[in-house]
């Protein structure tokens, strides 16, 4: 089976036709997704994402013309999507903090004060550098792009961090959202416990 043979195959429904495509770009896509990402986990979702895409879309392809540019195209679409999603995550979670802590500002003391020191261990039990970034961030004020110049990181490695940080908090304050804007602007003006990462 050829290209062309594949794409009427695939037009037609026949999944045999997809594996062909599968097995023919897979790995090409994931690498080309990477350059960008720089998170081989998320290139693959992306680039199983884009197969999808084939799939669905079958009927409108050119039974002349490979859909090689097809996928390229729609997993490079896929991947800014990701990116812009990301984006609008980030801000609605600053948004929200700004929201908790004008509405959390009246919080009993003594009972703050046990969720300060209950996120304190969450984040003394995070990796160091982990714990860097978000001290960068939440504490020191720091943006993403000084934090990956001043760790010599890349900006990407620090957004993970941070999501690393917020989804151990967003656990244990699951049942308390908006708690996190006052705890984590306490914590502003104390210094955050050292702790040494413990490898399992």
């Amino acid at each position: 089976m050829n290209e062309l043979e594949a794409v009427k195959a695939l037009r037609k429904g026949d999944k045999t036709a997809l594996g062909y495509f599968f097995r023919r770009y897979y790995d090409r896509l994931v690498a080309y997704i990477t350059t960008y990402s720089n998170d081989k986990t998320s290139s693959e979702d992306i680039v199983q994402q884009a197969f999808i895409n084939l799939w669905e879309d079958r009927g409108k392809l050119d039974p002349e013309r490979s859909p090689r540019h097809y996928l390229f195209s729609i997993a490079r679409n896929r991947y800014m999507d990701s990116v812009k999603n990301e984006k609008r995550r980030l801000r609605l979670l600053d948004e929200l903090w700004e929201e908790a802590l004008q509405s959390r500002v009246d919080e009993d003391r003594e009972e703050l004060e046990k969720r300060i020191e209950h996120v304190k261990k969450i984040l003394a039990s995070l990796p160091p550098k982990c714990q860097e970034i978000i001290k960068l961030n939440k504490v020191e004020g720091v943006k993403y792009k000084d934090i990956a110049i001043r760790m010599d990181i890349s900006i990407k490695t620090v957004e993970a961090q941070m999501r690393i940080a917020f989804q151990k908090i967003r656990e244990a304050f699951r049942n308390d959202q908006l708690i996190l804007t006052v705890l984590l602007r306490k914590l502003r003006r104390r210094k955050l416990p050292r702790c040494q990462h413990t490898r399992h």
